[in-house]
């Protein structure tokens, strides 16, 4: 099925915690890529502070050289609201026989009942719950009846069926976020070591996280 990672989320600046998590996945699932979608208009969240073209732009510095790693720019290109169900349509119809695998956090995937048309999601790809080690998936209620029936613990499940499956995976949570990073460079402090030289630089040269005068 050569599984696809579909690796979705502001990137409001992208940070080596997402860097790594990606990474982890792409080797530990064995998936061909992992691909990066920077959000267009997400309905779950606010206003982003860097607009579209800059936070593209700091996707593929970040990303760059490392074999695996894709760029998709899809929600950035499509007008009206980013849901999720509508991306994975589009790619499902570009890769009608590849598995797709869908990145979400744990936090995230304990408000999925709350996403649009969420229970489609798995009609169309996998589930992939990244998580600290540590945290316990939900038992009951909607979600723990949703990985009673389509839980796995078998990666090679991800592999020879298209959707349907959800597996949770524990991997290295680095304690960075965007917004503390975004508070600090607004401070006026240095971001290096948290992201990339590359990524560093594109804030740097368009001031994009600097307080408005």
């Amino acid at each position: 099925m050569n599984p696809i990672g579909i690796f979705g989320g502001t990137f409001d600046p992208i940070h080596f915690g997402h860097l790594r998590t990606a990474f982890e996945l792409l080797q530990a699932l064995r998936l061909t890529e992992m691909r990066f979608m920077p959000a267009g208009n997400p309905p779950h969240r606010d206003t982003t502070v860097a607009n579209a073209e800059v936070r593209l732009a700091m996707v593929q510095a970040a990303t760059e050289g490392q074999p695996g790693f894709v760029v998709d720019d899809r929600e950035i290109r499509r007008e009206g609201l980013s849901y999720s169900v509508d991306t994975m349509r589009t790619l499902r119809a570009d890769f009608p026989e590849r598995s797709l695998c869908l990145i979400v956090g744990m936090d995230a995937f304990l408000g999925l009942p709350k996403w649009h048309q969420w229970r489609e999601l798995l009609d169309l790809a996998h589930l992939v719950v990244a998580h600290r080690p540590g945290w316990r998936a939900p038992s009951m209620g909607p979600l723990g009846e949703l990985l009673v029936d389509r839980g796995t613990g078998r990666i090679n499940d991800l592999h020879e069926a298209r959707a349907g499956c959800i597996y949770i995976h524990a991997v290295t949570q680095l304690e960075i976020s965007s917004t503390d990073v975004r508070k600090s460079i607004a401070a006026g402090r240095d971001p290096r070591y948290l992201m990339p030289d590359a990524v560093r630089a594109i804030i740097g040269q368009t001031g994009c996280y600097r307080p408005k005068r």
